[in-house]
């Protein structure tokens, strides 16, 4: 847990942010957690009643009701057992979030022991709060934003939107190895600034405390690419999530009744651009207006995995989960579509086919530089 003081002058953060609110979820309670020297948490998971979006003109709540097995309740305790540990009712709660299944389920997760811990004791005022946090960038797509915004109010927490600088910072822009580092320091930074000024001084903690809190999980620390978990540790974030598989993310988050629970990882833009290739503003727009159109024509759902890599020498790289491969010759339709035409619109000069790999880039990028650094 990171404690911080409040900050006197970061009018800069409150002048780029939106606050959006968000009612809660309803579940049945079935259950409760207790924790040695705390009052026992009602948890609650057969049905979940999703929240009316507020932009919702008929008025009426959608209501869901999942029946779950017996090994989906067990994960469901254990991920909050792990979160009751984490969240402090006095506390501002922040969560890094993205709109995707990771930040989504610890956004669930975080929200619903806060709402526990803060209710079952009627009597008592708590100054503590949840909010979600989401970074807009460039390299943030429009459609990744309204997801995160739709999902949020299922998950009836509030969601706080801020402008996030990393663009600014020339080792982010100059993109040869530590980007995601830079990013996920802006990031972090913002989240701790906009937790002590921007929400009132009634939900920030008594003791003046911030706990952050981000999506990771078990598979994510395996991953030597990630070096946005550096500034993670950095800035001691918190993980409900962190000895959770990502199969197990999705299926917890599944019969939660997040609707993003089989959506494909949606990583920023930058993600997408090589070793070298600068993560300009003109970079990211033409990345995510090729992947709109790409998605488009090859008619994927949000499950599929696609990604058009930006490549040195101005050449696009079109990749695609293999099972879409086997359905569809992906090049054929693309060239039927007049990609060639489209890709050279866009400011590349050749374009290719090849199936998915996640972080096919990034492992360039880590090779390229322990080369560069054993031939100094």
């Amino acid at each position: 847990m990171m404690k911080i003081a409040f900050a006197d002058k970061l009018g800069k953060f409150l002048a780029r942010t939106t606050r959006i609110q968000h009612r809660s979820l309803s579940f049945e309670r079935t259950q409760s957690i207790s924790n040695p020297g705390t009052k026992a948490v009602h948890v609650e998971h057969s049905s979940v009643k999703a929240s009316e979006h507020s932009a919702n003109a008929s008025g009426k709540s959608e209501t869901s009701s999942i029946l779950l097995s017996t090994k989906e309740t067990e994960l469901v305790d254990i991920l909050l057992r792990r979160t009751l540990k984490l969240v402090n009712a006095s506390s501002s709660n922040v969560i890094a979030y993205s709109g995707g299944v990771d930040s989504s389920l610890a956004a669930a997760l975080v929200q619903r022991v806060f709402t526990d811990k803060t209710s079952g004791n009627p009597g008592s005022f708590s100054s503590g709060s949840v909010t979600a946090v989401l970074g807009l960038s460039p390299a943030v797509p429009p459609e990744q934003i309204e997801t995160a915004r739709s999902v949020a109010a299922v998950i009836g927490v509030d969601l706080l939107e801020v402008s996030t600088q990393e663009g600014t910072d020339p080792t982010y822009v100059a993109n040869k190895g530590q980007a995601c580092l830079a990013c996920k320091t802006h990031l972090y930074s913002a989240l701790n600034a906009v937790a002590a000024a921007a929400l009132d001084m009634e939900r920030v903690g008594r003791d003046g405390s911030v706990i952050l809190y981000n999506g990771t999980n078990a598979d994510d620390t395996k991953d030597p690419t990630r070096l946005g978990l550096v500034a993670a540790s950095k800035f001691r974030v918190e993980s409900p999530l962190l000895h959770t598989t990502k199969s197990d993310v999705r299926r917890a988050a599944k019969h939660l009744g997040l609707p993003n629970w089989n959506h494909a990882a949606a990583p920023c833009l930058r993600s997408r651009l090589a070793f070298g290739v600068e993560a300009t503003r003109k970079h990211l727009e033409i990345v995510g207006e090729a992947e709109r159109r790409v998605r488009k024509a090859l008619k994927l759902d949000h499950s599929a995995n696609m990604r058009v890599r930006y490549l040195a020498g101005k050449r696009a790289m079109v990749e695609v989960d293999e099972r879409v491969l086997r359905d569809i010759d992906a090049e054929s339709v693309l060239q039927h579509e007049g990609f060639s035409g489209v890709f050279s619109e866009l400011g590349f000069e050749s374009y290719g086919v090849r199936a998915f790999k996640s972080g096919s880039v990034a492992a360039v990028v880590v090779e390229e530089s322990i080369g560069a650094g054993n031939a100094s």
